[in-house]
């Protein structure tokens, strides 16, 4: 084991030879304890919170890191101390080939305070419903909401309804609704992009709704992450609109290339950006679950991986994995809303609700939540939670046919990027 000392921090690898003076002591006890790896910086996190010794010696990421053991590549010899610290959940990794790693190693791995500022973009169905929502649950990580839109009397609208919703006599307790300037979106510690174009007309024939509103979604996203990079923003950048996973990829590579299309770096880092698509999948598969008991095991032991459409991963169980039964209900979730669109509804409650609230209020809280996050070349729906030391996604022990649609689900997405 090798130490290095840059400023007064001192940091564990397994890399000889860094051009970093050397150190004789291990970091100090009781603080997330650093560890420098190298790695294609273009791909993937440039630092996260290290649940498997293996996580510091491979390669790449991609979707083997969902289960360690399928990584192909021995687990490493560690210090015992190192080792309880990755057991607490305590070791961030930092890639130290990404240009900005001194600036960010000396910094909290995520910069979000106690009770957060979030701005909103778009307040149409789904963000109008998200922002309900935010205002009646949020007020315990919440101080306050800024709302931006096109339409500026649907601004004033939801600001003056919106501030005269309180508890009576603790007329404190909500998040306060405040509108906000284009230029000043970025004055936040939460982004929420909601804003969508072209959204498929009810009854218009589209299948695959979400994937239909890419292109007229992607140069929207790449505005406001371009946006995002001028002004330095560190907090947490989430995309809402569909499709989640390919416009978390476009946000990250347009706010880190420079007129030349050339990578640098000097934009959003991958662990910054998450997409909110997820959860409403999740919420969906035991929505059904409880209706129909031969997918009851969801309830208990069930997990949902990858997109908000084509190529959503629903397993019925992790422990008695049942690759029939998991297909069927996974068919069930992905068409649940073209049920809602055959009544003549858009289905943007749940969506907005489940995938959009509910989950920032769990990142928020530093619980466990549904959303997508970088895995090498993609981003990818997963378990995962917001820790200390950095982004932690869950592992576990897959059975083979759930990781064989995992890798199928990952091919799919590298081809859409």
């Amino acid at each position: 084991m090798h130490y290095y000392r840059h400023g007064e921090t001192v940091f564990a690898s397994l890399l000889p030879d860094l051009p970093l003076e050397a150190a004789g002591r291990p970091p100090t006890s009781g603080s997330p304890g650093l560890f420098l790896i190298d790695r294609d910086p273009v791909s993937g996190r440039s630092s996260f919170c290290v649940s498997d010794a293996r996580q510091l010696t491979a390669g790449t990421e991609d979707v083997s890191w969902l289960d360690p053991a399928r990584m192909g590549v021995p687990a490493p010899v560690l210090p015992k101390r190192i080792q309880h610290t990755i057991d607490a959940r305590l070791l961030r990794a930092v890639n130290i080939r990404h240009p900005r790693w001194a600036e960010f190693a000396m910094a909290p791995s995520m910069q979000l305070p106690p009770r957060v500022r979030v701005n909103l973009l778009a307040v149409g169905d789904v963000g109008s419903t998200l922002l309900t929502a935010l205002k009646l649950l949020g007020g315990d990580c919440i101080e306050s909401i800024g709302i931006c839109d096109l339409n500026e009397k649907a601004v004033t609208r939801w600001v003056t309804e919106l501030g005269q919703v309180s508890w009576p006599w603790d007329y404190d307790a909500l998040p306060e609704v405040e509108p906000v300037a284009p230029e000043d979106l970025f004055r936040c510690d939460v982004f929420l992009f909601a804003a969508t174009r072209g959204v498929p007309p009810v009854g218009g024939g589209v299948r695959d709704v979400r994937m239909a509103q890419f292109g007229a979604n992607r140069p929207l996203v790449e505005q406001y992450a371009r946006q995002a990079r001028q002004a330095g923003f560190g907090g947490l950048f989430v995309v809402l609109s569909d499709p989640v996973d390919p416009l978390c990829n476009a946000a990250y590579l347009a706010s880190n290339q420079v007129a030349d299309g050339q990578w640098d770096g000097m934009g959003l880092r991958a662990e910054q950006i998450q997409g909110f698509g997820l959860g409403v999948m999740n919420a969906r598969a035991a929505y059904f679950s409880r209706q129909d008991p031969r997918f009851r095991s969801f309830l208990t032991d069930g997990r949902s991986y990858g997109p908000h459409g084509q190529g959503l991963v629903i397993a019925n169980s992790l422990t008695h994995y049942d690759d029939g039964l998991s297909r069927e209900l996974t068919d069930l979730v992905t068409t649940a809303n073209l049920r809602i669109r055959e009544l003549g509804f858009k289905p943007y409650v749940a969506p907005a609700i489940s995938s959009g609230a509910m989950q920032l209020l769990l990142t928020l809280r530093r619980s466990w939540h549904c959303s997508s996050v970088a895995l090498g070349d993609v981003w990818f729906g997963v378990r995962n939670r917001l820790t200390a030391a950095g982004l932690e996604i869950e592992t576990a022990s897959l059975p083979a046919p759930l990781f064989e649609r995992l890798r199928e689900t990952q091919a799919l997405l590298r081809e859409i990027i």
